[in-house]
């Protein structure tokens, strides 16, 4: 499974129009700092900054392998928290769909996108780097709190997109509840959003957006990104 990720992660970053953007977006799914990144690669943190801002040409596919390895070993000598994650296949009856994006994507980009809006006082200054769509009831049903890191696919920096949504309580209750959280959180056509899950939201600092979109115009709007 090692292999497979260190394969992932360095074909997404020789594919992707912006390299040093898909660079950045899988070392802060690491959770590893450039600081800590530019050490254990012998360099100086401005080497790792210019080339994730793109200000030096493209990186080599020596310096791809040396990234990606330093953020796979980085990540064991924390005990493989990521490579764990990462290592678990979704095939969870209430997942509609994820994806993970190449490149990050802010979060109100990500909002137009599906026709969006906040309904909690939380800011939306933040990147999203995937998306899941579950059925709300069925995914409260048949994903127990061991098997929640399922939705998180690839990373938890995404946008957990919930449909069949009554008042939402409940999703946001389970979030709460787990560890792992997401950077933002979509009711799909829901009823009247209850004043619970947007104190919930407000609480975990998580952002909390409606669209009048159904699941599937959701997941075909999110195919265009």
């Amino acid at each position: 499974m090692e292999v497979e990720i260190r394969e992932k992660i360095a074909g997404e970053v020789v594919l992707s129009p912006h390299p040093g953007r898909t660079l950045r977006k899988w070392r802060e799914d690491f959770g590893i700092s450039q600081r800590d990144l530019a050490k254990h690669l012998s360099t100086v943190p401005s080497v790792i900054s210019d080339y994730e801002a793109e200000r030096r040409a493209s990186p080599g596919a020596g310096f791809i392998r040396r990234y990606v390895d330093g953020l796979m070993e980085l990540d064991n000598q924390k005990g493989s928290p990521v490579r764990q994650r990462l290592g678990v296949s979704p095939h969870s009856d209430g997942i509609l769909g994820m994806r993970e994006f190449a490149v990050a994507i802010p979060l109100r980009t990500f909002a137009d996108q599906i026709s969006a809006k906040a309904v909690s006082r939380v800011d939306l200054h933040r990147d999203i780097h995937g998306f899941t769509v579950l059925d709300a009831p069925r995914a409260i049903l048949s994903i127990d709190a061991s098997r929640f890191v399922e939705v998180y696919g690839w990373t938890t920096q995404r946008a957990l997109i919930f449909s069949n949504v009554k008042y939402g309580r409940s999703p946001m209750v389970a979030i709460r509840a787990h560890p792992l959280k997401p950077a933002a959180v979509v009711f799909a056509a829901p009823g009247r959003v209850d004043a619970l899950a947007v104190r919930l939201s407000e609480v975990e600092n998580i952002p909390l957006l409606t669209t009048a979109l159904a699941a599937p115009a959701v997941l075909e709007r999110l195919e265009e990104l």
